[in-house]
């Protein structure tokens, strides 16, 4: 079948504006990990109050999430994705002007509504400017955005707070979204499927007149519902783990609130950065040999995570922690390109807005949304976070190695994926 003739203009420049923008994106999210002490001490919460902080945003991103993969599928996507960076940034800086619980609640909730937009859309965007051959390796740059922005976020945000207070953290990554949300009018928007067989470009009329019951058209695809099932599981740990590990380490250990941020921040930019590219470019070399290495590189990642997370939170050398902690992270971002490929490549071309806000929201509402305030309630009830974390955390990311080494078995050796996809 040949492809469509009308390419995207210039792909790795938006692919890097792109990626700068997951950045500011995920350093976002993760300014509230680095400053929890602070505002613990100032507003006077409790942890699980906290905790609750952390699911207000995930409640803004994955309710807001359907909504923004049903309009990324029909409408120009340029518009939504720059408003949604421009709503995110003013919740990020009216985080630093409050003085009570429910206005950080409030003001967090926005910022999850702003990056549902931007989550959502931003990976269908670049799977229309790569052909499957070089997909997976653009979706895994995109997503060195994860290990690098979290890392600035719980480097920059810890210093800042030491040195200026809590809420300056929130200004300052506030305003440069602000600028950054008109850089994208200055990119071209490709047309859906432009990397793909005609044939499939054909169907993306069809796919602008159907309804919202695309959504449950998604469950009909096995190694999407596989997928999705085992992110679910990594999810609901990765959100525990990326909130309560500082303080893990101020609390259990005895670091410096400070110290614990640089450390936990160093040490994800390094294994994230590593891990990602690694995952990512080896799951492409396997899936070429085999056509399991996408599904293969998410069992082998889940696998090894498990048992490295129990020893991080178990272990009481603060050395030994910190080791196992970073190997943890080293492994689980193993993960990061392959699992978002897969959840683009599972479904037909038509859907894959829909098919990654499907994701969004499952693994928000099933995962990360409960998981900080959990491992909080318990921190609470037993009067000891590392007793907490240790239940919690290694038992999800077992979970998600049994689903996924089922996607590996649900997966025919070089054979075409289900949905139609790549």
């Amino acid at each position: 079948m040949s492809v469509n003739a009308k390419k995207p203009l210039w792909p790795v420049g938006s692919l890097v504006v792109l990626t700068g923008l997951n950045l500011l994106d995920y350093l976002d999210r993760q300014l509230l990990a680095a400053v929890l002490t602070p505002i613990k001490d100032e507003l006077h919460l409790s942890d699980e109050q906290l905790g609750t902080i952390q699911s207000a945003f995930m409640w803004g991103y994955f309710l807001t999430a359907p909504i923004f993969g049903y309009l990324g599928d029909r409408v120009p996507r340029r518009w939504l994705v720059a408003g949604g960076v421009f709503v995110w940034s003013i919740g990020t800086l009216m985080s630093g002007h409050v003085s009570a619980l429910g206005a950080l609640v409030f003001f967090r909730v926005l910022v999850g509504f702003g990056e549902a937009s931007f989550g959502t859309i931003s990976p269908g965007w670049i799977a229309d400017l790569f052909p499957a051959a070089r997909r997976n390796n653009a979706i895994s740059i995109f997503y060195l955005a994860i290990p690098v922005g979290s890392a600035l976020g719980y480097i920059a945000g810890s210093a800042i707070a030491a040195h200026y207070g809590w809420r300056a953290a929130f200004l300052w990554a506030g305003y440069p979204g602000l600028l950054l949300a008109f850089v994208l009018f200055l990119l071209r928007e490709p047309e859906r499927g432009a990397t793909e067989p005609t044939s499939a470009v054909d169907a993306v009329a069809v796919a602008k007149k159907s309804s919202w019951s695309a959504y449950l058209a998604l469950t009909k695809f096995k190694q999407y519902r596989l997928v999705i099932a085992g992110y679910v599981a990594q999810t609901f740990a990765m959100g525990g783990f990326a909130l309560w590990a500082p303080t893990f380490l101020h609390r259990v250990h005895h670091m410096k609130n400070e110290d614990a941020g640089a450390f936990f921040g160093q040490a994800l930019v390094i294994a994230g950065l590593i891990a990602t590219l690694t995952g990512g470019f080896v799951a492409t070399a396997w899936q070429k040999r085999t056509g399991r290495g996408y599904a293969g590189m998410l069992a082998l990642s889940s696998l090894l995570t498990a048992p490295a997370a129990f020893v991080a939170f178990s272990a009481g050398d603060l050395a030994a922690s910190k080791l196992a902690l970073a190997a943890s992270m080293f492994l689980i971002f193993l993960s990061t390109g392959p699992v978002n490929t897969l959840i683009l490549e599972t479904v037909p071309v038509t859907m894959r807005a829909t098919a990654m806000a499907g994701s969004i929201f499952a693994i928000h509402l099933f995962g990360d949304l409960w998981s900080p305030r959990i491992v909080g309630h318990f921190s609470d009830r037993w009067n000891d976070l590392q007793r907490a974390t240790l239940w919690v955390l290694p038992g999800a990311l077992a979970v998600s190695a049994v689903f996924w080494c089922w996607l590996v078995l649900a997966t025919k050796p070089h054979a075409k994926r289900e949905g139609g996809a790549g």
